[in-house]
């Protein structure tokens, strides 16, 4: 069974994004939304909780706060709000970490 772990919360405000990912499984996505996607910025420390995960991103919360997809990580995949209903309705269960 897969999950979508949504972190919409900052993660030097919060540790959602690092208990989320000590839950994340194989075959688990976590999607960053909101605040959540300063987590994905190459030059965070937050960045080192996302190693090893299946990451997403939602575009239009990044370009809200002005990350460009060259200061991501590698591998996170930037999602339009098309692209995150997808992702909930390709997964089995949703996980919201507040």
């Amino acid at each position: 069974m897969s999950m979508l772990h949504v972190v919409n919360k900052s993660p030097y405000e919060r540790d959602s994004l690092a208990t989320c990912a000590g839950y994340c499984q194989g075959g688990d996505t976590v999607l960053l939304i909101e605040d959540g996607v300063y987590a994905a910025i190459a030059a965070g420390k937050a960045a080192a909780n996302l190693q090893g995960l299946t990451v997403a991103a939602l575009g239009p919360d990044l370009k809200a706060r002005g990350i460009g997809e060259d200061k991501l990580i590698s591998g996170v995949k930037i999602v339009d709000y098309t692209g995150f209903v997808d992702l909930v309705a390709n997964t089995d269960r949703v996980q919201s970490w507040l």
